[in-house]
């Protein structure tokens, strides 16, 4: 079972991605966990990443493909994996399709987690967070008892600068904006399944698991 997990901020990937590594077994490899991973091992891509992360640039695609090489070639990966975060780009797309060939592998589905940006920015706006112990609220689906105030410990609630409308707005706009050409690039090959993520939470992973009833 292998997978490439997309889908806009706020649509529920990482509850999604929980879910799935739960009942299958494969591992969730995001791309900021795989960087994390190699640098940490030290291995020459690891240091390689880390020289480009140092200075605040992107890593280079063969630099990423490399580590995603790695990362694929691990045991854990036998059964399958769960990629999230990468590919980003049609590029990226193309040199995973050649290494999946080398390591005589294919990509089963994409998985798109599909939601309204209306109520993206619903969800991704109305997030508060405890000034004193840091527990998150949402003014919508989970809010406090008392405005303002934290139920845990009395704290002050507060909105993070990055969750305010213009700057989620504009996130939005750019992540739309990346994926569309990688959704086509799936579409036209046919790996791509889009899923209603404006379900209830557990309604979504029924359908994914709808999904998988034809891998095994």
């Amino acid at each position: 079972m292998n997978l490439v997990l997309m889908g806009l901020p706020g649509a529920g990937k990482g509850t999604q991605a929980e879910k799935i590594v739960e009942k299958y077994g494969i591992p969730h490899i995001s791309t900021g966990d795989m960087f994390r991973a190699a640098i940490k091992e030290g291995t020459e891509l690891g240091r390689k990443a880390k020289s480009f992360m140092d200075k605040g640039e992107l890593v280079p695609d063969e630099v990423t493909i490399g580590i995603v090489r790695e990362r694929l070639c691990k045991a854990d990966c036998q059964k399958g994996f769960l990629l999230d975060g990468f590919p980003r780009t049609v590029p990226q797309a193309e040199a995973l399709e050649n290494l999946l060939v080398e390591l005589d592998r294919v990509i089963n589905y994409v998985i798109n987690i599909d939601v309204d940006k209306g109520i993206l920015l619903e969800r991704l706006t109305g997030r508060r967070i405890c000034k004193d112990c840091g527990a998150t609220y949402h003014l919508v689906f989970n809010p406090p008892a008392k405005e303002g105030v934290c139920d845990r410990c009395g704290g002050e609630l507060y909105q993070r600068a990055d969750d305010n409308e213009e700057t989620v707005q504009n996130r939005l706009d750019v992540n739309i904006k990346q994926s569309k050409p990688l959704l086509d690039f799936y579409e036209t090959k046919g790996y791509l399944r889009t899923i209603d993520g404006q379900q209830d939470i557990h309604k979504v992973f029924a359908d994914i698991e709808q999904l998988f009833g034809g891998l095994h």
